[in-house]
């Protein structure tokens, strides 16, 4: 039977050297919460211990906000939707919510099925002097194979199947320039865009329009 997260250090992950960069940080994400009764994420880390939590008591259609937490149960970040905003938007904020917010990502919505953006990511106006980078999300997060990158191209957090497991257990891989945190962020608001039982993008224009 697979296992949903490893119990050794997984092989993309090596420990630093002194003359190379910190290596991105792999994390195995199951789509499940370990309480009952609740909708959410457990995160292991590269040794099989567990990194973060996400617990959600509300279905997933009438969600407002998604939690990131640490072992412990303390909030890292807060996912919250968007409310009157003509296309899905989520922002993510530093810790319970009451902080500033972080990051914008917003829903790619084209008549071009040849387009490779889902998302858009932008740093919030609060947060600018902190960090001006702009990311595109490419890919598919349904199919489990989908980047986040930076204007020139190189990816800051990659989702990857994980193989003879489904697609409810997944491989993300943060770089040290985005940090794990925030990469599962992108999950969390991801999921809530593009996981099971969302409309596409196309019947989401159709339907905008229709209005």
């Amino acid at each position: 039977m697979a296992k949903v997260h490893p119990n050794a250090a997984d092989p993309e992950r090596r420990p630093p050297q002194d003359d190379q960069e910190e290596p991105p940080t792999v994390l195995t994400v199951w789509r499940k919460s370990l309480l009952f009764n609740c909708h959410g994420f457990t995160v292991f880390d590269a040794r099989g211990d567990l990194a973060f939590r996400v617990d959600c008591y509300a279905a997933s259609r009438r969600r407002a906000e998604v939690v990131l937490m640490d072992v412990a149960g303390k909030p890292l970040l807060t996912v919250r939707r968007k409310r009157l905003s003509l296309t899905e938007h989520w922002v993510i904020y530093d810790g319970d919510g009451t902080a500033r917010p972080l990051l914008s990502v917003r829903r790619h919505v084209t008549l071009r099925s040849s387009s490779k953006a889902v998302a858009h990511v932008t740093p919030h106006a609060s947060a600018a002097a902190a960090s001006a980078a702009e990311y595109v999300v490419e890919g598919s997060y349904g199919r489990r194979a989908c980047a986040v990158r930076d204007a020139r191209g190189d990816a800051v957090a990659e989702v990857r199947r994980k193989e003879s497991v489904g697609d409810d257990v997944f491989r993300l891989v943060a770089d040290p320039r985005l940090g794990a945190p925030l990469a599962m962020g992108l999950v969390i608001a991801l999921d809530e865009m593009f996981g099971a039982g969302r409309v596409s993008a196309r019947s989401l224009l159709r339907r905008t329009w229709s209005v």
